[in-house]
């Protein structure tokens, strides 16, 4: 073959790559548009969706009849006796209170604290949380001693290893 021949071969088998890249990338192109629009469609029927529920949600609703008969729930047992049912006279109202009821309030739940405070801190330092915590610490430095030691003994190994092999070169 002469030295032409070889050369138009050689830009036609680039060119017909050049074509086969723009068709692959094409088609990739086109594939991911494609999913793309999917997904777009998708989304704007969730909100949709999701419009129509909002609306469903915050619509008024409808007040009750008022020509046909309305049914009323009476409570025969408030204020009696007896009762467990306390009636609206006997709740609670939110009222100023003096300074030194305040300061009674406050006083109180102080201690209250300080009462839980130290129980916490004299149960922390009970004697037998003490010992567990001791033989705890004993373990534990147990155990990274042995880790250490072990390390150790590899990083020898290691190091022997390599010296010997330095040796036989």
């Amino acid at each position: 073959m002469d030295e032409w021949t070889a050369t138009t071969w050689v830009t036609a088998a680039g060119l017909l790559l050049a074509v086969l890249g723009v068709v692959v990338l094409g088609v990739a192109l086109a594939r991911q548009r494609r999913t793309t629009r999917h997904l777009l469609e998708t989304a704007a029927a969730e909100r949709e969706a999701f419009e129509t529920r909002l609306a469903a949600l915050e619509a008024p609703v409808p007040a009750p009849a008022t020509g046909g008969p309305v049914e009323e729930f009476v409570i025969t047992e408030m204020g009696a006796p007896g009762s467990d049912v306390r009636a609206p006279a006997d709740d609670a109202v939110a009222t100023r209170i003096g300074g030194r009821l305040f300061a009674d309030v406050v006083l109180r739940e102080s201690v209250v604290k300080a009462a839980s405070w130290t129980h916490g801190v004299r149960t922390a330092l009970s004697a037998e949380n003490r010992n567990r915590i001791r033989f705890e610490v004993k373990r534990e430095t147990k155990r990274a001693t042995r880790r250490r030691k072990a390390d150790v003994k590899e990083a020898l190994r290691q190091y022997y290893a390599r010296q010997d092999a330095e040796e036989q070169n």
